[in-house]
């Protein structure tokens, strides 16, 4: 039996249907779940930590079902949010010292001290966490959810608000974990970081799984060469043959093309005759950004913006 399994996974509330028949087999690995906002990652997540009981459907987490064996499932997992979960007026120390009791840990403070030298915060266990960075707060988050020794760790956007260094610190973290035989379940809208590090990724899009592999069979099956084009001028449909469009990006188009060097002279030929003025061209090999928009197109947010949470979360993280 893998690690994770689910089994048409469903969660709905009341006409939405948030999950639909999800099946997922994860072992030891770092698995990426991606997808849009609204698309179902953080539902997910939420029913594999037993912080939500699905609809219908089955989930087992390290042998024991989500629904009929919580307890046994909490026991072996950690879950780090979106949102911080450690109090700045309290030192890093203090703060997982506070996990470590609540978990009932025989040596806290012991305990606490490896997690801390595990996470590179040892030389500042002693400083009050207001005055760490959002790196070394999201790191100690990490050492919190440590302390207790678990098979399997959830990560919900993990590095989000966070700076280029930060980000690639939290992940050699995140590698190291899965490295010493650690479960790791996450979920980011960097793509960049999925590509990297994760050994497979599932794309969701409202609530099914669209697309699941390895990050270079996702890529190799699912798009050719890219050619990228920024110009001026509104883009109105215009295709050549064995050219298919992807998306926009600001002001850059992407098309995706069976052989970029072939089909580029007559896309941009095309593209000016429509009227447009290029500024740029490049032919690339593609990226599971380029996999995403392909599966799930450029999408309007569904939701309303929540100003007030996002201002506290970068608030928290500078």
């Amino acid at each position: 039996m893998a690690i994770i399994e689910t089994s048409e996974l469903t969660k709905k509330f009341n006409d939405l249907v948030a999950v639909d028949e999800m099946t997922l087999s994860i072992d030891r690995e770092i698995f990426g779940l991606l997808g849009p906002n609204g698309s179902g990652k953080t539902t997910t997540v939420k029913m594999l930590t037993t912080l939500l009981t699905p609809t219908s459907g089955e989930a087992t987490v390290c042998g024991h079902s989500v629904t009929a064996q919580p307890s046994k499932v909490r026991d072996r997992i950690s879950y780090v949010p979106q949102d911080m979960a450690v109090d700045m007026k309290l030192t890093g120390r203090e703060n997982v010292i506070f996990f470590a009791n609540l978990y009932g840990i025989p040596r806290p403070r012991e305990t606490a001290e490896e997690a801390l030298a595990q996470m590179d915060l040892a030389s500042r266990a002693d400083d009050m966490v207001k005055t760490y960075s959002g790196g070394m707060r999201r790191r100690l988050e990490l050492a919190q959810a440590l302390v207790h020794d678990p098979e399997v760790l959830f990560l919900d956007e993990p590095t989000i608000g966070l700076d280029v260094a930060g980000r690639r610190k939290i992940w050699e973290h995140i590698i190291s974990l899965k490295n010493g035989g650690m479960t790791v379940f996450v979920t980011t809208h960097y793509m960049d970081e999925a590509d990297h590090a994760c050994g497979r990724v599932g794309i969701i899009d409202k609530g099914k799984i669209v697309a699941l592999d390895t990050p270079a069979a996702l890529k190799s099956l699912h798009c050719h060469e890219i050619i990228a084009i920024r110009g001026e001028g509104e883009y109105k449909g215009t295709v050549v043959p064995d050219v298919t469009f992807i998306g926009k990006t600001g002001d850059e188009l992407r098309f995706q093309a069976i052989s970029g060097e072939d089909s580029g002279i007559p896309l941009l030929q095309a593209l000016n005759e429509s009227g447009m003025k290029i500024h740029s061209f490049v032919i690339r090999q593609p990226t599971l950004d380029d996999v995403f928009l392909s599966l799930i197109g450029e999408q309007e947010e569904t939701m309303a913006f929540d100003h007030h949470r996002f201002r506290t979360m970068l608030r928290r993280r500078a």
